[in-house]
């Protein structure tokens, strides 16, 4: 039995075991006294709570000519608050047995917290102390902002790191998108305290606040806890989003070269957003493609049969103003080109002929079962729930996914393999000394 179809029958299993997860997670939809709404699954076979948390706004809403400050703002409202400084409120965290940390997407600034329930009332004055008295002390600025600086020049001498970037740059070129989150030197040499204070007021508000929590805790003193964090800061408008992105229309090369033996290589395509139609169908040629690891047709054919990278993969990924597909690879700079060229075969095969019965299969198989394996902690649990949220899924949406993936045909494949795969719109960068891959603008 090949190694696909022996994995897929020892997952054969878990077509049932999804279902049954997720008719165990029970999601309550709660609104506080003060008006914020939440989800929650109660569990209380572990003391543990754990909260995941966003607000609408991320990098992407930077101001101008402070590119970075929201990720720089984000990792500062944890370094002090209220009356203590960095030191004490990390000490105070530990005595409660609590983690609370924060972090900028392109999108939202999102948080988490995860506490022993008999600590929650600590844990959660720890979460309000953050949100509404952040210290943004100018010597943790200072800490912080040379972190982030030391942090963006390493990632300058990273061949995989200098592709991500360049690839953003290239697609969202005159987009908010373009920008990097962590920001410049330059950037972020003019924050200061004031400007940091400016930029939480803008972003922690009750509007566009998203939160999911599960745990050892009851509807009643949840939404008590969560006004108690939560209910202090201003309603307010949200900055608002970045346009709609506009996707490229013709293929574009981009080489940027350093002196390296192995070439990074990434590949992007516009791709579909999570509400549509054929949003399972594009999950499913994904897997097939380059998603599934090892037993992908991309790992096959580039490394296993050819030796010519030792990873190769794909992924969707999906933003408020863009999606995209996403192929990525490195090889040696002799080699990369003939690596490519073989991602394109690949491409234009499944654009054409879709996939098969037994891989629509396996696959199916595999995304119904791997949800199921990846639940294994309140954390993962409210981490979901509040990726659901943000992506706009109802709470019933567990109970229903099995059903979404198995109802895909293969003509579904097809359809989305014709309109996602398409080399007209294709972005290529590569970072090293290639040979045979020439810049095309």
């Amino acid at each position: 039995m090949k190694p696909l179809r022996a994995f897929a029958a020892a997952l054969a299993g878990l077509f049932v075991l999804l279902p049954a997860v997720a008719g165990a997670i029970e999601i309550k939809e709660i609104t506080t006294p003060l008006g914020i709404k939440a989800w929650l699954v109660e569990d209380k076979s572990t003391p543990i709570v754990a909260l995941s948390f966003s607000f609408s706004g991320g990098t992407a809403t930077d101001p101008a000519g402070q590119v970075g400050i929201t990720d720089l703002m984000a990792g500062l409202l944890t370094d002090g608050a209220g009356s203590m400084d960095a030191q004490a409120f990390r000490q105070r965290q530990e005595d409660a047995a609590a983690s609370l940390g924060f972090n900028a997407s392109l999108d939202r600034l999102t948080g988490s917290l995860r506490v022993l329930s008999a600590n929650r009332d600590e844990g959660f004055e720890l979460l309000r102390l953050a949100l509404t008295e952040p210290r943004f002390a100018p010597d943790m600025l200072n800490q912080r902002r040379a972190q982030t600086i030391a942090s963006i020049n390493q990632a300058a001498q990273r061949p995989g790191s200098v592709a991500g970037r360049t690839l953003m740059e290239a697609l969202f070129a005159g987009h908010a998108y373009a920008a990097d989150p962590d920001g410049t030197p330059e950037g972020l040499a003019a924050a200061t305290p004031d400007l940091l204070k400016k930029r939480a007021a803008e972003l922690l508000l009750r509007n566009g606040l998203i939160v999911s929590a599960v745990g050892d805790i009851g509807e009643a003193e949840l939404a008590r806890q969560i006004d108690r964090s939560f209910g202090l800061l201003p309603t307010g408008n949200p900055p608002a989003l970045p346009p709609q992105w506009v996707a490229p229309t013709k293929p574009r090369v981009v080489v940027v070269e350093r002196p390296v033996p192995q070439s990074s290589a990434l590949m992007a395509l516009p791709g579909i957003e999570r509400d549509d139609p054929l949003w399972y169908a594009a999950l499913v040629m994904n897997h097939v493609l380059g998603g599934g690891g090892q037993q992908s047709r991309l790992f096959n054919e580039v490394r296993e049969k050819r030796g010519l990278a030792y990873s190769v993969s794909s992924g969707l990924r999906t933003y408020k103003r863009a999606a995209l597909l996403v192929m990525s690879t490195g090889s040696a700079n002799e080699r990369i080109a003939q690596a490519l060229e073989v991602i394109r075969a690949e491409m234009g095969r499944m654009r054409n002929d879709g996939v098969t019965e037994a891989e629509l299969t396996d696959a199916k198989t595999y995304l119904t079962g791997a949800l199921a394996l990846s639940l294994d902690s309140s954390a993962s649990i409210a981490g979901l729930l509040h990726s659901m949220q943000i992506d706009g899924l109802s709470p019933d949406h567990l109970t229903r996914r099995a059903a979404l993936i198995a109802a895909v045909t293969l003509d579904d494949v097809r359809k989305v393999a014709r309109h996602l795969l398409r080399d007209e719109a294709l972005t290529t960068v590569v970072v090293g000394k290639p040979v045979g891959v020439t810049q095309e603008p």
